[in-house]
C-alpha cells in the first residue's frame, strides 16, 4: 500500500505531536453537494449507490476535491448489517430507512445470525479497497459501523422514532431478548469493522447514534457494555501502524468517564458537551473529536470562524483534538460555508514554528 503523505488526523487520534488540528465532518459526503445528488440519482436509490463500490468511491472521494480534509469516510450506511441479516431493508424517499421484518418475537430473535461481511457485505469491502487505491495515500481513511444498541433501536422498531417505544418495551420485560440481539450485533460488527481494516480502512468509528436516548444504568448495561465489548475484538495494527478507534455517543456528554474507559483511543463529542471540560475529566486518557454545532454552517461567513475559534480555544494548546460538527453536516448547507468551516480550522489552529 502506498505510504500516508498525510496523517495528522492518525496522529491526533493517537495523541501525538501535530502541525495543526486536522478536521472532517460527519456526513461529508452527502446531499449538501451538487456532485453527490447527480451521482444518487445515477444510481437510481440509495442502496444501490452504496452498493456499488465505483459509486461509493466516487461520492467518498466529492468533499476531498472541494475541501483539503484531513481524513475520507467510507460512504456507506450504518444498517448494513442488518440488512444482511435479512431484515429487509428500504429507503422511502423522504422518509428515512424502514425495516420489512423487524425484530418483535422471539423466533425472530433467536434465529438471528452474524453475516459473515466477506461473503454478504462484500460489496462494502469492495468499496473500501477501491476507495484506498483512489486515495493513494493523500489522506487516511475512515471505516465506521453502527453500535450494536443503536443497530437494535432499527431492528426492532422497524424505521427511526423519536421515543423506541418497541425497544425500550423489550429492555424493561423481556431483557433477555434485547440483550439476544445486541450479542449477535456486537459479534456482527467486530467481524465487520476488523474487515473493512483488512481492505484499507486506516482508522474506524462506531456511531453510537442513539445511546443517549437511555438512562445511565440501562446505557452501560444495553450499549456501552457491548461497545467495549467491540473494541477488545478489534484488530489495532494493520500496515505496520495502529488503527485508531472513535466512539461517538450522540447525547453521551454526561458519562465521559465511562466512554473513555471503554478502550477506545478517541471519544467524539456533540455539540452539547463542553470540549474543554471534556479535555479537563478524559484528555489525559483519550483524543476528544468534534463538537461545532453543525447548524453554525447556516451562519454568516464571521460567524463560522468565530465559532470554530471558540471550539479550538476551548480545547486549548496541546495534542488530542480532531476538530468536526457535533453531528452530520446538515443536507441544506451551502458547500462554500464547509469550505470557510475546513479553512478557518487550518488557518486558526496552525502551530507557531
Amino acid at each position: 500500500m502506498t505510504s500516508l503523505k498525510n496523517d495528522t488526523f492518525l496522529r491526533a487520534l493517537l495523541r501525538q505531536p501535530v502541525d495543526y488540528t486536522p478536521v472532517w465532518m460527519m456526513r461529508q459526503a452527502g446531499r449538501y453537494l451538487p456532485e453527490y445528488r447527480e451521482t444518487r440519482a445515477r444510481a437510481g436509490s440509495f442502496m444501490q449507490l452504496c452498493m456499488n463500490p465505483e459509486l461509493a468511491c466516487e461520492v467518498t472521494l466529492q468533499p476531498l476535491r472541494r475541501f483539503p480534509l484531513d481524513a475520507a469516510i467510507l460512504f456507506s450506511d450504518i444498517l448494513t448489517i442488518p440488512d444482511a441479516m435479512g431484515l429487509g431493508l428500504s429507503f422511502a424517499e423522504g422518509e428515512g430507512p424502514r425495516f420489512e421484518r423487524p425484530l418483535r418475537d422471539e423466533r425472530s430473535i433467536l434465529k438471528l445470525a452474524a453475516p459473515d461481511p466477506t461473503d454478504k457485505l462484500r460489496y462494502v469491502l469492495d468499496a473500501v479497497s477501491t476507495i484506498r487505491r483512489a486515495l493513494d495515500g493523500t489522506v487516511p481513511l475512515i471505516g465506521f459501523s453502527g453500535s450494536p444498541f443503536t443497530l437494535a433501536c432499527y431492528m426492532v422498531e422497524g424505521r427511526g422514532s423519536d421515543d423506541f417505544r418497541h425497544l425500550k418495551a423489550m429492555l424493561y420485560s423481556e431483557p433477555a431478548l434485547l440483550h439476544r440481539i445486541l450479542e449477535v450485533n456486537a459479534t456482527a460488527v467486530t467481524a465487520y469493522l476488523n474487515a473493512q481494516i483488512e481492505a484499507g480502512a486506516q482508522a474506524v468509528q462506531i456511531f453510537d447514534t442513539w445511546g443517549g436516548a437511555l438512562t445511565a444504568a440501562a446505557f452501560r448495561e444495553f450499549s456501552l457494555a457491548y461497545t467495549e465489548r467491540i473494541i477488545a475484538g478489534l484488530k489495532r495494527e494493520h500496515e505496520g501502524r495502529r488503527v485508531p478507534c472513535i466512539v461517538f455517543t450522540k447525547g453521551g456528554g454526561q458519562w465521559l468517564d465511562a466512554i473513555a474507559a471503554c478502550g477506545a483511543d478517541a471519544v467524539g463529542l456533540d455539540w452539547t458537551t463542553e470540549l474543554g471540560a471534556a479535555r479537563r475529566r478524559i484528555g489525559d486518557r483519550v483524543a476528544l473529536q468534534g463538537n461545532l454545532d453543525p447548524n453554525v454552517l447556516f451562519g454568516s461567513p464571521a460567524a463560522i470562524r468565530s465559532e470554530v475559534a471558540r471550539v479550538l480555544a476551548d480545547f486549548g494548546p496541546g495534542d488530542g483534538h480532531v476538530f468536526n460538527l457535533g453531528h452530520g453536516i446538515s443536507q441544506h448547507v451551502d458547500p462554500d460555508h464547509a469550505a470557510i468551516l475546513v479553512d478557518a480550522v487550518h488557518s486558526l489552529s496552525r502551530r507557531s514554528a
